[in-house]
């Protein structure tokens, strides 16, 4: 406020705000556009907890309504205090800035580092997204008050691996090139704190999956089992527990520990799991198999276009197949199939012309 008012004392007066005018006009007196700026960032970090200034803040004109709510003065009315922290912290880094600055910053919570400043918004971006949904293990396209967390947290997941490679391979003996971009055991700390599976050794959507079932189940629901039973937050909760059920081979021993002793999961049985699909290489012999077949019977391979050959493969399961339209495919398709497949024909009568 104008020294005039402060120094009224007939008026009731901010202890912390005399004590920084004596401060600063009197025990240690500063040119104009410092008292200005530290005056600025102490109201800016009164109003907000810190001092994480955008860097093209400016202090709100004197007509605004931020001006009654945060105390502004009217002698501060746009000043650049974004740009003017910026300036400090580049002053700071190249050790230039005086220890009572320094300190007089440092009182109202200022942060020195670009990265520092960028790591605590986004920190804080997490935690205010795990409070909404339950967990940190957020989709790509999450944001948080307009802050894209999904695209953040995805950068911290590849700093904390790198980490671990780092760790591994000084553990195994062997060099370490460099730890730039490494996550560092205090942030990853940070971040378990918020949700200790935050960065899954597998996929992070079958973890959000697996959290989200866990939470439906700890509120008494029962286990969804089908595609469509249930869908929470944007996940289809009976396809994934499906999935799980179906591809029981394909998880991790820790995964299938998890399914089966947490959410309480078996595997499918066999006869629930569906026919393998067929691979091109399956059709094909399938197909030639048939084509013997009619050679054995025939005494040629002179097929007609609409032919259908019924077959019964080693399953035992009878099937019918397009024989003759297989076969002018194969005569189109000479040029291009393999030498093995072509020899194959031919030796059952297959006439290429």
């Amino acid at each position: 406020m104008p020294a005039r008012a402060l120094l009224k004392f007939s008026t009731p007066r901010d202890p912390g705000q005399l004590a920084a005018f004596i401060n600063l006009r009197v025990l240690n007196p500063e040119h104009a556009h410092w008292r200005r700026g530290i005056e600025a960032a102490a109201l800016y970090a009164r109003a907000h907890g810190d001092l994480k200034v955008p860097f093209a803040y400016r202090v709100p004109a004197a007509d605004g309504q931020a001006v009654e709510a945060e105390g502004w003065s009217a002698s501060l009315a746009g000043f650049p205090l974004g740009q003017w922290i910026a300036d400090n912290r580049r002053t700071y880094a190249r050790g230039d800035m005086d220890a009572d600055r320094v300190e007089q910053l440092e009182k109202l919570g200022m942060v020195w580092s670009h990265f520092d400043v960028a790591w605590e918004e986004g920190l804080a971006a997490a935690r205010g997204w795990a409070a909404e949904h339950g967990h940190l293990l957020a989709p790509l396209d999450a944001t948080y008050q307009g802050y894209r967390v999904g695209i953040w947290l995805k950068n911290q997941r590849a700093a904390a691996r790198k980490a671990q490679e780092i760790e591994q391979r000084r553990a195994e003996g062997l060099p370490v090139q460099s730890a730039a971009g490494a996550l560092s055991e205090v942030r990853r700390e940070q971040l378990e704190d918020i949700d200790p599976s935050w960065c899954p050794a597998w996929p992070v959507e079958w973890q959000r999956a697996f959290h989200l079932v866990r939470f439906r189940l700890d509120a008494g629901h029962p286990l969804p089992t089908s595609p469509g039973d249930v869908v929470h937050q944007g996940e289809d909760l009976g396809r994934w527990v499906r999935s799980v059920r179906l591809g029981w081979d394909q998880l991790t021993t820790v995964q299938q520990w998890m399914c089966e002793q947490v959410l309480g999961i078996e595997p499918a049985d066999e006869d629930e799991k569906p026919t393998p699909r067929r691979t091109q290489a399956d059709k094909w012999a399938m197909n030639y198999r048939a084509a013997k077949q009619f050679y054995e019977r025939e005494g040629h391979l002179q097929v007609p276009r609409k032919h259908v050959e019924r077959t019964v493969g080693e399953d035992q399961e009878e099937r019918e197949l397009k024989l003759g339209a297989w076969i002018g495919n194969q005569r189109s398709r000479a040029a291009t199939l393999a030498p093995e497949r072509v020899e194959q024909l031919t030796a059952i009568g297959m006439r290429w012309a």
